[in-house]
This record gives C-alpha cells, sequence and structure tokens, in this order.
C-alpha cells in the first residue's frame, strides 16, 4: 500500500514536472520576444526542476533507505536548492543585460513602454564607463 502511495505520488512529481519543462519550451518557441521568451523558461526550468527532482529524492528514499541514500538524497536536495535560487537570479540578470543594451520589449502596436533606464544603473553605468 505504502509502496504504490510512494510510487503514485513520485510520479505526479515527475510528470507535473515534465509537464512544466514542455510548457516552458512552448513559450520559449511561441512568444513574441527576449523577455517573454525569457520569463516562460526562467520559470518553467525552476519550478520543473524542483518537481522532477523533489519526485526523485521521494523515490529514492523509499527504496533505498540507508545512508548511501540518505546523502544521495541530500545531494539532489542541494541541487534543488541551487537551481531555486540561481535561475531566478540569473535570468533576471540577462535581462537585466537586454535591457541596458537597448533591446525594446515588445508591443502590440509598436509603442514603447519603458524608454529609459532608472537613474542609479545609469550613474554605476557611467562611473564603471570612466
Amino acid at each position: 500500500m505504502l509502496e504504490e502511495l510512494i510510487t503514485w505520488v513520485s510520479s505526479v512529481l515527475i510528470i507535473s514536472g515534465l509537464f512544466v519543462f514542455f510548457c516552458a519550451a512552448i513559450g520559449f518557441l511561441r512568444f513574441p520576444d527576449f523577455y517573454t521568451r525569457m520569463h516562460a523558461t526562467g520559470k518553467g526550468d525552476t519550478l520543473g526542476i524542483l518537481l522532477v527532482l523533489s519526485g526523485l529524492i521521494l523515490y529514492g528514499l523509499y527504496k533505498d533507505f540507508s545512508w548511501m541514500g540518505l546523502i544521495k538524497a541530500v545531494k539532489i536536495l542541494t541541487l534543488v536548492v541551487f537551481w531555486y535560487v540561481a535561475s531566478p537570479t540569473a535570468t533576471h540578470a540577462l535581462l537585466r543585460a537586454a535591457f541596458e543594451s537597448g533591446i525594446e520589449p515588445y508591443t502590440k502596436n509598436g509603442r514603447v513602454i519603458i524608454d529609459k533606464v532608472d537613474t542609479d544603473c545609469e550613474d554605476k553605468k557611467n562611473v564603471r564607463d570612466t
């Protein structure tokens, strides 16, 4: 009974994570500009890897509940935490760099929504350039 429940929950987590990855890939292919594509892939990667690795941790702990199994689970959990912190940070840095380099966000009517970088950022850039 418990084995079936653990297998079922692990399967649901892994399949949900793969579904999120798939939706992120569709978003990457379908969205019109760099910013929306990065939004889809950044969110999809973070949630997808969280779900898939959580399913693997649960299944691995149930199948091998020993010190070695626990160490494997901690290693995978470390990956989850690292990815959960690093992926949104990297996505934000890429988007910020794209915005500062002049890539404009897509709008339906071509009107610019945000046309300048805040002054703090400009001051830092000027100090860096001198």
